[in-house]
């Protein structure tokens, strides 16, 4: 009889046993969904049906979709029985084959229309009826009126596009500065965030609680913040959407608002007056994320901003962007440094400075330079957080000088970094794996040699031996591969071996 106990498996890097390497799971990235594939992965046919009640969401789904899934929707929309494939498959030519059966697949995964039968029993493509009733209403008007297009009295003290602009960026810098730990968790003079901004970041694996060091970023919160800020946002509000049933309210209600904020006009203002309590909540937490600027919590007007306008922008060119100084700092490139591991950093934006003090031991500060040093130790304190070395360099590289990458095309180099400061952060990096990782099932106590021999070759068979040693009868099994050894064990057991 074998023992058997679940835990993990250390192997040293280098090292074999047995001719099986442990199997090593690699950190997860940053998955940046766009609004179709948040429908496609997160929300069941029937919860969908009931996204598609409110017009809104459907003139998003509509905008979003391939140019000839649209066409298809158009042809078919005014038509009250379903339409043969065949005749579908006709519209396109044969050159486009394969768009076309993306487009099919696409409209299907999102349950905008579904498979029939008609007489003669030939397949039919036929819209989801609510789908095909709330863009009739999008395209040809009715249904109900949206709340926030109520009738409102001239704003006695208007706001321009360009302080929407600049409050919806300090807003949202407040996110990102409390990410890297500038904001008030630290005790520097910047704005508080909500203790519902920090779920939601806590939620979505952009920081995490450490006993030790309290709440910092994860790897991807750094990879967060290498981000756009329309992605930005877009990410952290699929997260918010993820938790809004946990705060009392309605999914659909969500979202159908924030795509009435996107189709709104920048600088106009709308009312709040009619919506329910839930909404006017959800209305709070957009106007502390920098989504709409309102100036009192009760006042019945607000002001949407260009993140909530650009927010489900699938091409983020199409709207004019934010433009701040500090985004222009970044296209032209700031970073300069040096073989001596030296960094220097031509900006006065604390984010900036933030991000690079993850990695970097900062020695000086100037109105408009930062002087840094890539040492062992903040190396490794960012590995420790989970930022990579991969992620260090390409920062580094994305953001380098112009001035830099002169060199690099004079010596034609791969990098724009010295070859020796890219080389010393993965060896730093390496001195941190030479443990790998693999959750395993030991097996031990075999009553006889041929015992452990048999159930050892069966595994190994099959490819999940991670480690054995015939001496002490021991080895030790994947996760995974544990019910399949576990079975032929018993199997062998029965027949007397």
């Amino acid at each position: 009889m074998a023992d058997t106990r679940t835990g993990r498996h250390a192997a040293a890097a280098g090292s074999s046993s047995s001719g099986i390497s442990a199997l090593t799971q690699s950190p997860a990235n940053l998955e940046c969904k766009d609004f179709q594939e948040y429908l496609r992965t997160r929300q069941t046919p029937e919860t969908l049906e009931k996204l598609y009640n409110y017009p809104p969401i459907c003139l998003a789904v509509f905008r979003e979709l391939p140019e000839i899934a649209r066409q298809f929707i158009i042809r078919i929309l005014f038509v009250d029985q379903p339409v043969p494939q065949a005749v579908v498959s006709s519209w396109g030519a044969q050159r486009c084959a394969k768009e076309q059966t993306d487009a099919t697949s696409c409209l299907t995964a999102l349950n905008v229309w579904r498979v029939t039968a008609i007489p003669g029993g030939l397949s039919a493509w036929e819209l989801s009826p609510t789908f095909k009733k709330s863009v009739r209403q999008v395209l040809l008007g009715g249904g109900k009126p949206w709340p926030m297009t109520n009738t409102l009295e001239k704003d006695s003290k208007p706001r321009d596009i360009n302080f929407l602009d600049t409050y919806a960026m300090s807003r949202w810098r407040c996110v990102l500065h409390y990410m890297v730990g500038t904001g008030s968790r630290n005790g520097a003079e910047t704005e508080a965030i909500s203790p519902d901004a920090v779920r939601i970041l806590l939620h979505a694996n952009l920081m995490k609680r450490d006993e030790r060091d309290g709440i910092t970023i994860t790897r991807q919160g750094f990879q967060f913040l290498l981000l756009d800020t329309r992605a930005q946002v877009w990410h952290f509000m699929l997260h918010y959407l993820d938790t809004c049933e946990e705060r009392g309210m309605p999914l659909p209600e969500c979202l159908s608002m924030l795509f009435q904020l996107s189709f709104s006009t920048l600088g106009r203002d709308y009312s709040s007056e009619g919506m329910n309590k839930q909404m006017l909540d959800f209305l709070q937490h957009l106007r502390e994320f920098g989504l709409v600027y309102q100036r009192k919590r009760k006042e019945g007007r607000f002001y949407p901003t260009r993140l909530a306008l650009n927010v489900t922008s699938k091409e983020a060119a199409v709207a004019a962007t934010l433009t701040t100084d500090e985004e222009g700092v970044q296209e032209s490139g700031y970073i300069v440094v040096e073989t001596n591991y030296r960094v220097y950093a031509y900006t006065d934006s604390p984010l900036q400075v933030a991000v690079l003090g993850l990695f970097t031991e900062l020695l000086y500060r100037f109105p408009n330079l930062v002087v840094g040093v890539l040492t062992r130790d903040s190396v490794r304190q960012a590995l420790r957080g989970g930022i990579t070395a991969e992620q260090i360099v390409s920062y580094l590289e994305q953001y380098a000088h112009p001035n830099m990458r002169l060199v690099e095309s004079a010596i034609q180099s791969k990098s724009c970094l010295p070859p020796t400061v890219v080389d010393q952060i993965k060896l730093w990096e390496m001195e941190r794996n030479r443990f790998t990782y693999t959750e395993g099932v030991v097996y031990n106590q075999f009553l006889s040699q041929n015992d452990f021999v048999t159930l050892r070759d069966y595994a190994q068979s099959i490819h999940v031996l991670v480690w054995q040693n015939e001496r002490t009868r021991t080895m030790v099994v994947q996760k995974n591969g544990h019910d399949d050894v576990k079975r032929y064990w018993k199997k062998y057991s029965k027949s007397g071996g």
